[in-house]
């Protein structure tokens, strides 16, 4: 299932409920001798007024928001002397994991069942729930109210 050489993909908003599955991915990696990728996506806000060239403007904001989520995330991670490794990434959440579970070859993705409200959820689906149609590998969903 998960040995030494395997990668197991979080997904982290920053949210008390997304600190809890990343605890769990830490967990899981440390006892099984895996490794860690943290992922969380950004979606780029216009910045309006900006004198950035416009390639850059609105990226700035939230991508530096999710990298201090990510270095939170990371350094809990580490503490717990398990190897990790982040990603930061442009769009949807749920499409981020599965991108980075390609990417690396991940054996596992562990994510929090605690999702969006009723209405948006009926809308666009929750990232659980779009991650296990997706992914190519083990979903654990971990229970995080």
């Amino acid at each position: 299932w998960v040995g030494m050489d395997d990668r197991i993909v979080v997904g982290t908003d920053g949210s008390d409920s997304a600190a809890k599955a990343v605890a769990e991915a830490t967990r899981l990696a440390r006892a099984l001798g895996g490794e860690v990728h943290i992922v969380s996506a950004y979606r780029p806000e216009h910045v309006s007024g900006s004198s950035l060239p416009a390639r850059f403007a609105g990226s700035i904001s939230s991508q530096a928001q999710v990298e201090a989520v990510l270095d939170d995330a990371s350094s809990r991670a580490r503490i717990a002397g398990v190897v990790c490794t982040t990603h930061a990434v442009k769009g949807d959440p749920a499409d981020a994991l599965v991108e980075v579970v390609e990417q690396v070859g991940g054996t596992m993705l562990v994510v929090g069942n605690k999702g969006l409200n009723s209405k948006v959820r009926f809308l666009l689906g929750s990232v659980p729930t779009k991650v296990v149609h997706h992914a190519p590998c083990t979903t654990v969903i971990v229970h995080t109210m």
